[in-house]
């Protein structure tokens, strides 16, 4: 091996490693430029109106803000009541179900009785969790100091990336060969569309998975819907672990009142994911990048083991962006050209057509 090739090798090595090591870092870098790129499409629109772009993105950052407090506003004083109102009457819903167990104990195998007693002290666990919770919030708060600490991260860099985003993107272009800079800015414009459309529909379903949720909630007559209806729309962000996550509050706090309402409550989501998958998915995947269901699956189960809660939480634009990379520079540029390189040295006029 010539001298030259082993410390690229040591340097490309090298690299991968570092790269390894800032991980958490790269994700974060990657959610402000989905963020930006997102929002960026907003900004565009508001300087149509002859804004300057500063004034467009502070306008654009105040929406956002303004409809969070709306949002908040609204529902977490109506939260609150419902956690207190459910804290008075679990005592009575926790004795009626552990009469309900030992009266099952007397009827089921040995090897099941202890399982119904542990399921019975974990039942009556809950609403000292949910007191304990509910009490320290403010603690709790203080203790995830760089969650907000990564939030604020991530928002100055989004702002950053909004305020000049074409010497990023030139920056970005530069690291590559001149030959192949103008195909680069097309690969970049489809992960532009890919990603804006991806977020518009995913924000599209979370709305209505949260609207449906505390519907059906609030008609079976569970404690807490709103609460359960906002983590069923937040985790409607992770497809296929998601959903099954999200029924699990509901389904117990169902339990604790009647076993009929933790079934009814299994149903509804099951019809509620039905719903999604039927009928808001296909109208909107006419602007959604279409995206393989084993692949989606397998990348979540790789960012999760990779990079852990965060790594599930942002595999699916990983997996939007990193699908129009490998559709347009390994299968187009590479696969399709492979026995005709656009690239070689030979082809001269194919290696023209992208310089120019």
């Amino acid at each position: 091996m010539k001298f030259g090739k082993l410390v690229g090798a040591i340097a490309l090595l090298l690299g991968l490693y570092l790269l390894w090591r800032v991980r958490f870092i790269g994700l974060l870098v990657f959610t402000a430029v989905a963020l930006a790129t997102v929002l960026n499409r907003i900004v565009r629109r508001l300087t149509r109106w002859r804004l300057e772009r500063g004034l467009a993105i502070m306008i654009t950052f105040v929406m956002i803000f303004a409809l969070i407090a709306i949002a908040m506003a609204v529902i977490v004083p109506r939260f609150i009541a419902q956690v207190s109102q459910w804290l008075d009457r679990a005592p009575l819903e926790i004795a009626q179900i552990s009469i309900w167990l030992n009266q099952l104990d007397d009827q089921v195998p040995a090897e099941l009785s202890s399982q119904l007693q542990q399921l019975d002290t974990f039942i009556r666990d809950i609403p000292q969790v949910v007191r304990s919770v509910f009490n320290n919030f403010f603690l709790l708060l203080r203790g995830t100091l760089s969650m907000v600490v990564n939030v604020l991260l991530v928002l100055v860099v989004t702002i950053m990336l909004l305020a000049n985003p074409v010497a990023y993107r030139r920056a970005f272009v530069l690291l590559f060969p001149q030959f192949y800079r103008h195909r680069l800015q097309e690969i970049l414009d489809h992960c532009e569309r890919s990603l804006v459309a991806w977020g518009i529909g995913i924000l599209f379903n979370m709305v209505v998975i949260t609207l449906m949720s505390f519907a059906g909630l609030a008609i079976i007559d569970v404690p807490l819907p709103i609460g359960n209806a906002l983590i069923a729309g937040i985790l409607t962000f992770i497809p296929n672990v998601g959903p099954v996550l999200s029924v699990v509050p509901p389904a117990l706090l169902g339990l604790l009142e009647a076993p009929w309402k933790a079934a009814a409550v299994v149903v509804l989501y099951i019809v509620i994911q039905q719903v999604e998958g039927n009928l808001l998915t296909p109208m909107v995947m006419e602007h959604q990048v279409s995206l393989l269901p084993a692949l989606t699956l397998i990348s979540q189960l790789i960012c999760g083991v990779l990079f852990g809660f965060m790594g599930l939480f942002l595999a699916l634009p990983l997996v939007v962006v990193g699908q129009v990379w490998l559709q347009e520079l390994l299968v187009r540029d590479v696969m399709n050209n492979w026995r005709d390189n656009p690239f070689a040295n030979g082809n001269r006029t194919t290696h023209r057509e992208y310089r120019s």
